[in-house]
């Protein structure tokens, strides 16, 4: 591939979109990218989970229908809103090429929105409250797209319009070479920032359940509805001029945001209301039910053994009779 280039910054790099093969089969950097951002964002989840009263047992549980889904989703979107990429001359479509993954297309809002639904339904099976496990979540949505986007620099993709600023990208395209914004340097970096906020600030301050997720939406929305603006490969609403992820992007900071601020200031602190502390606080009352029968068998197991410990004695009368009889016999 061509090298990426930073003017700027007097840096070139030569970056292969292969890392390397494995019996004929090419893996490439998107992929080993996309995988360490998921195993990040699971290790976190991992480690955290018990902070919001969800068992760290079920993040692996929720993975294995997540992982899948969340894939299905974010492609579905993709193909969904850019059919023109993946139709044949003669207008047919090509689903060969649909599961084409490893070139890039995974749209991020249709993966949060697939991994959403089935967390719904996951929550619903398994007794958890979905906000404490969303706010969970958010944390690997955070994580996920921060180290993500850079198998999107690695593809030499999701590049903005041209610029001549500092930090402006320089790329061949087509043949054709060009100096364009690195948005996606500009959405990872915007995702650690809203990390770092909710890992140090939020996770320790929270005052209701669904405080981060409502969070995340907010930030990255936010963020997002400023990107797309300046990106050239922006997937638009059907015929129309509308960019998708712009008017998602709007529609969640606007909803999400509002959601947010309206309980942060109308709800008073109150430990009792987080899902983490509620769980804790039934745990204790099962602990403190199931010890009162365990102490009344303890103290009658206890009697028991005092009494079988001191037999009744017998009547002292009873043995000097009987020494009696004995002397008797002998005199």
């Amino acid at each position: 591939m061509n090298p990426i280039v930073f003017p700027g910054l007097g840096l070139e790099l030569h970056i292969p979109r292969v890392a390397f093969s494995i019996f004929g089969k090419d893996v490439y950097w998107y992929g080993i990218i996309i995988a360490f951002g998921f195993l990040a964002a699971i290790a976190y989840c991992y480690r955290y989970a018990g902070q919001f009263g969800v068992p760290k047992d079920r993040i692996f549980d929720f993975i294995i229908f997540a992982a899948p889904g969340g894939i299905i989703g974010a492609r579905i979107y993709y193909v969904l809103f850019y059919q023109s990429l993946y139709r044949n001359p003669d207008g047919s479509f090509n689903w060969g090429e649909t599961i084409a993954i490893w070139d890039g297309g995974l749209a991020i809002y249709g993966g949060v929105i697939a991994a959403v639904i089935i967390l719904i339904v996951f929550c619903a099976v398994t007794h958890i409250k979905f906000w404490a496990f969303a706010d969970v979540g958010a944390y690997g949505l955070f994580i996920g797209q921060a180290i993500g986007r850079w198998g999107n620099f690695c593809n030499q993709e999701a590049y903005g319009a041209e610029t001549t600023l500092p930090w402006r990208m320089g790329l061949t395209v087509a043949g054709e070479y060009i100096e364009v914004h690195p948005t996606f340097l500009y959405e990872s970096l915007w995702n650690v920032i809203g990390f770092a906020f909710a890992h140090f600030v939020l996770r320790k301050h929270r005052k209701f359940d669904g405080e981060v997720f409502l969070f995340y939406l907010s930030w990255y929305g936010l963020g997002r509805m400023w990107i797309e603006g300046l990106r050239t490969d922006s997937l638009y609403l059907f015929n129309t001029g509308i960019r998708v992820s712009q008017l998602v992007a709007g529609l969640c900071f606007i909803i999400a945001g509002a959601l947010l601020l309206v309980l942060v200031v109308k709800l008073k602190p109150d430990p009792a209301r987080l899902y983490v502390n509620q769980v804790a606080a039934q745990a204790a009352e099962a602990q403190a039910e199931a010890s009162v029968p365990e102490c009344a068998d303890a103290d009658a197991d206890e009697t028991a053994e005092q009494e079988s410990s001191n037999p009744a004695e017998e009547p002292q009368g009873n043995v000097e009779m009987e020494g009696e009889q004995h002397g008797g016999s002998s005199d």
